[in-house]
């Protein structure tokens, strides 16, 4: 997802709060995220193991063509809303799983 950096401002610091201490043995899952293979972190939401991996872009906003990032992380404000496995679905709220499929890039005319 091509996203201009003066679009969204957070920078590699706000992010580093998501990473998983490396010292940690930690499980993966492989998803396809966007059409790509991706392996994120097991027993997690999708919004906190696609953080923890450093994809901070949840979506783009249909009315104001700019990049959401997930913001409550408690399945209230919606900003985490991702197609997964073919259904419109709070990244936050879903648990990640072996095989899933993750898609950031649907479109607003798909939600009618």
């Amino acid at each position: 997802m091509a996203v201009t950096q003066n679009l969204f401002l957070l920078s590699a610091m706000d992010v580093s709060m998501f990473k998983i201490d490396p010292s940690q043995a930690q499980q993966t899952v492989t998803v396809l995220l966007d059409g790509k293979h991706k392996a994120l972190p097991a027993g997690m939401s999708v919004a906190a193991a696609l953080l923890s991996c450093g994809e901070i872009i949840s979506r783009v906003s249909p009315s104001s063509k700019k990049p959401c990032s997930p913001h409550c992380l408690m399945g209230v404000c919606y900003e985490c809303l991702m197609e997964i496995d073919g259904s419109k679905k709070q990244a936050c709220m879903t648990e990640v799983a072996e095989g899933m499929v993750i898609n950031r890039n649907f479109t607003q005319e798909e939600d009618n």
